[in-house]
């Protein structure tokens, strides 16, 4: 299982390894729109852990541009271990 940690908050959840990031993203309180990767609504800044999410993809890469610390929520999936974000 892995841990997605919001820096915020201190909400803490517990995700299978490889699941998408959106459902703890929205209890959370991260907005959300078009859920593919072009609005940007749900940009999240990850503070640690970053190896412990998937690859950024295209849609990333078209909509961030500088690929370091920020994510869209609606494209990564969580591989294991903890990973702490804020938005």
């Amino acid at each position: 299982m892995a841990k997605l940690i919001f820096q915020d908050t201190q909400e803490e959840f517990e995700l299978p390894d490889g699941s998408p990031l959106v459902e703890a993203c929205e209890q959370a309180g991260v907005p959300f729109a078009c859920t593919e990767g072009v609005c940007g609504t749900c940009v999240i800044e990850v503070v640690d852990g970053m190896e412990n999410l998937s690859e950024f993809n295209q849609a990333e890469a078209d909509f961030l541009g500088d690929l370091d610390r920020e994510r869209l929520a609606c494209q990564c999936k969580i591989k294991g271990g903890c990973v702490k974000v804020k938005f």
